[in-house]
């Protein structure tokens, strides 16, 4: 005669576990959307060890150059009002062009 056990399931259910659990999916989702903008937008030289500059909405008022060199990023404005960083006055004093050759050349305003 065999022998049958009733085993009786115990509630071992943690209400924070589920919420640890939706936390690393969460954190999960979040690297993995923070990879897929930086290869969308091609900003892989900003992890980089590399020197470069960009410059934001180049010819216009609000033109912004951002450069990288070692790991201090500084970023420039040019734009009529008081640097607070500098404590002086800049303003746009003409365009400069690079040409295919890789000479550059200045229009003053």
């Amino acid at each position: 005669m065999a022998v049958r056990r009733r085993i009786k399931k115990e509630d071992n259910t943690d209400p924070m576990g589920l919420v640890s659990n939706l936390f690393d999916v969460a954190m999960v989702f979040a690297v993995a959307l923070m990879v897929a903008l930086v290869t969308k937008f091609n900003m892989t030289e900003v992890f980089s060890k590399e020197d470069y500059t960009v410059v934001k909405n180049p010819g216009t008022d609000k033109m912004v150059i951002i450069t990288k060199k070692g790991e201090q990023i500084t970023q420039y404005s040019a734009s009529d009002r008081q640097e607070e960083a500098a404590g002086q006055r800049s303003k746009r004093v003409g365009i400069a062009y690079e040409l295919e050759s890789g000479e550059i050349v200045y229009i003053p305003e």
